[in-house]
């Protein structure tokens, strides 16, 4: 199976995004994703630094895919989309129906994002007439519809595409035109004052008793536990996972990717790490009521 680096879901420092990318460049990667995919206003990088990072990642013997915003709100949003689409050997993860159709129309091929929701075969299809070539499926899909969607494809006798896992990182859950973050700190979403900044790996929330439940990055929320399906590899394979997502997350990114790659080269597979959960992918409760 191949590593994925996804794109950065939280809103760090220009100089922090930099760091970050130019130490990833030593890491053990097969596909790199870069871009913006939660909200248009976190502009401490423009288009042309992500294409810059993206042809420092190509020179590292990566593929590239430029990531769009899962919710796309407004023209301007779409005329930047445009403009990516436009660049020319390009490839794209398309986060919204919008992007797919901005893609289709520029003949670019695209990866469907987690957020496109893709349940079924007939919807996957489609969308592969559209372009698509890759698939990463979303958060709830486990192990038993993973298994759905490959009987199906059998059963019709066509090939699924690539089929891409989300494996290590938080699990992004939901958007909502409304900001999470600013409805935090009693804040207009217009007059936010970017501070998202201030919460390299969101802001936790937590239930009446205290217990962390879910984590809030502006517009998205996330679980509250990082995800890491390493004790589940051998059953990823089986399922026909040919790519598994590590998303980036201040610390310990860069330990992660190093796990996954020495099982992949052959050590034995490690038990989960401390605190972390196997996400939807058994379809057990991620957390049990209080005693």
């Amino acid at each position: 199976m191949r590593l994925t680096l996804g794109p950065l879901q939280y809103f760090w420092p220009r100089r922090q995004v930099l760091d970050f990318y130019a130490e990833s460049l030593d890491w053990p990667l097969d596909v790199v994703y870069l871009g913006e995919t939660v909200c248009s206003k976190r502009r401490e990088l423009n288009l042309r630094d992500w294409v810059g990072l993206a042809e420092q990642q190509t020179k590292a013997g990566r593929e590239v895919v430029l990531s769009s915003l899962a919710l796309i709100e407004a023209e301007s949003e779409l005329g930047a989309l445009r403009r990516l689409a436009g660049l020319g050997n390009v490839r794209i993860e398309a986060n919204d129906i919008s992007a797919v159709q901005v893609c289709r129309r520029h003949g670019v091929p695209f990866v469907g994002g987690p957020s496109l929701n893709v349940y079924n075969l007939e919807t996957l299809r489609l969308l592969q007439d559209d372009g698509l070539y890759r698939l990463v499926l979303n958060v709830e899909m486990g192990c038993e519809l993973v298994a759905e969607l490959r009987q199906a494809a059998a059963a019709a006798g066509c090939d699924l595409p690539e089929l891409e896992l989300i494996a290590w990182g938080r699990l992004p859950l939901s958007y909502s035109a409304r900001c999470f973050t600013a409805r935090a700190l009693d804040l207009a979403k217009d007059q936010c004052g970017f501070r998202c900044i201030e919460y390299p790996d969101g802001l936790p929330l937590s239930t009446r008793e205290g217990r962390h439940f879910l984590t809030i990055n502006g517009v998205q929320m996330q679980g509250a536990e990082n995800c890491d399906l390493l004790p589940e590899w051998t059953e990823l394979a089986a399922a026909g996972i040919g790519l598994l997502r590590l998303y980036p997350q201040q610390h310990g990114t860069a330990q992660a990717v190093r796990r996954f790659d020495a099982v992949r080269g052959g050590a034995a597979v490690p038990p989960r790490e401390p605190g972390c959960t196997a996400g939807y992918w058994s379809g057990l409760p991620g957390m049990q009521p209080p005693p």
